[in-house]
């Protein structure tokens, strides 16, 4: 039962912190509003109004026993009682009464005044209607052969004050509520800017100096996350910067080492030597574009078909086949995309024969599935393959030249731009690789 009412709530309540908490600050405020106003019109409104009402009844029934006891100037009653008691009499002789009107459910004056009237008359003795006069009530009460037309203001019926009460209760609960609105919005404001900076620096992004603000928790919260974005910049940078130096000094060395290969006479050992400088060089290339820091590179907006076209074209290879939609434009970085694309279709052409790229959308996702013919990779290692410097003995992994890195560097491309990446078995029995990126 608890977990059901709790799983409705979840579903009911809002799912941000600014709604929630104005739901905090506004449900009192309702919930005390309708509670005094209910107090209000059940112990002074309406016990006003229906003492109003039946004094009102009261002096009409006086008006007809009066009228009727006075044999010689009944004029001159009707005179007394329309200047002391403010009541507009006329005697409307040889005419019917009408049909009373339906009853407004809704108007209290209504309601209170065919209560008072069914004590004093019957139902076929009295007429009235609050509607025809926008400050007068039409009564009519029969009388012999005809009735009796009395014009009465409202305000002999119900108090003034329900308005001006109706007034001090909505003005102050407005003004709290905009009251709240604006102090709710100033504390959520910095929570929302220390969110969208830590989803930026989770993406790689340059973050501008970063000021916290708010309350003192959230302060001490931004204070923090800006001190751990600084430690681990100045990590990434140390890293970049000592495999920067160690890959700079050992081309060096590598450098005078084909200098001295162009002496030696033994071709075959040039050949063999030559081959490992090389493998040598392209690995120390790949460490270098694994900590490039090419990440602090700005966001633009581009057409992703266009660059595909492009990368596929600069391979100038038949067997690659494209099926791409017209005109995509996202916002990234699009010298990363491009890497990322490079090593995706260079780790299908090394492995496979044919290689086809497709790009989808749906809703707000953008799909990119490249599909070869290749051996594939087994569904146990899928998780594995992204993983940094990872290698797996057999099919796709058995060059020597490769170090890991390039499923790993465009796996944190991808997610660096919100989306994701995974290996599928392909429509070609090979390798797919599933792209996600959000539009």
């Amino acid at each position: 039962m608890f977990s059901g009412l709790n799983n409705l709530l979840r579903k009911v309540l809002p799912k941000r912190l600014f709604y929630r908490a104005l739901l905090i600050v506004a449900v009192p405020v309702i919930v005390l509003q309708l509670i005094i106003t209910i107090v209000f019109f059940d112990s002074l409104w309406i016990k006003t109004n229906k003492g109003m009402t039946r004094t009102l009844v009261n002096e009409i029934s006086a008006f007809i026993e009066a009228y009727e006891s006075e044999e010689e100037d009944k004029q001159e009653i009707n005179n007394l009682f329309s200047l002391f008691l403010d009541l507009n009499i006329q005697l409307e002789l040889n005419e019917e009464l009408q049909d009373q009107k339906k009853e407004r459910w809704f108007s209290p004056i209504d309601r209170t005044l065919r209560r008072e009237l069914k004590s004093r008359f019957s139902v076929e003795d009295y007429w009235f209607d609050s509607t025809n006069y926008k400050e007068l009530i039409d009564l009519r009460i029969k009388y012999k052969d005809g009735y009796f037309k009395f014009l009465v203001p409202k305000d002999r019926v119900t108090s003034s004050s329900a308005r001006i009460f109706a007034l001090w209760i909505t003005v102050p609960a407005i003004i709290m509520v905009i009251i709240s609105l604006i102090f709710l919005k100033n504390q959520t404001r910095p929570i929302t800017n220390l969110a969208r900076a830590a989803e930026r620096f989770g993406k790689g992004e340059e973050i501008e100096e970063y000021k916290p603000s708010g309350a003192l928790e959230i302060r001490q919260a931004g204070h923090e996350f800006d001190k751990m974005r600084k430690r681990i910049e100045r990590h990434l940078n140390q890293r970049t910067e000592m495999l920067s130096g160690i890959s700079h000094d050992l081309r060096t060395p590598l450098t005078r080492m084909k200098l001295q290969l162009a002496f030696i006479k033994d071709k075959d050992s040039v050949e063999k030597l030559t081959e490992d400088i090389n493998e040598m060089e392209k690995m120390l290339n790949e460490y270098l574009q694994f900590t490039s820091s090419s990440y602090a590179e700005k966001d633009e907006v581009f057409n992703l078909s266009g660059l595909i076209e492009e990368v596929i074209k600069k391979y100038n290879n038949e067997n690659i086949s494209k099926h791409l939609l017209p005109r995509v434009y996202i916002n990234g970085r699009k010298n990363l995309i491009n890497r990322c694309l490079n090593n995706l279709i260079d780790n299908a052409l090394k492995y496979a024969t044919k290689v086809e790229v497709n790009v989808s959308k749906k809703n707000t996702n953008l799909f990119i599935m490249i599909d070869d013919d290749g051996p594939g990779i087994a569904k146990s290692e899928h998780d594995n393959v992204f993983k940094p410097f990872y290698k797996i003995d057999k099919g796709r992994s058995d060059s020597k030249s490769s170090v890991g890195l390039g499923l790993s560097i465009a796996s944190d491309i991808i997610k660096s731009h919100g989306g994701n990446i995974k290996l599928e078995k392909s429509k070609m029995d090979g390798l797919r690789v599933k792209i996600f990126l959000p539009i």
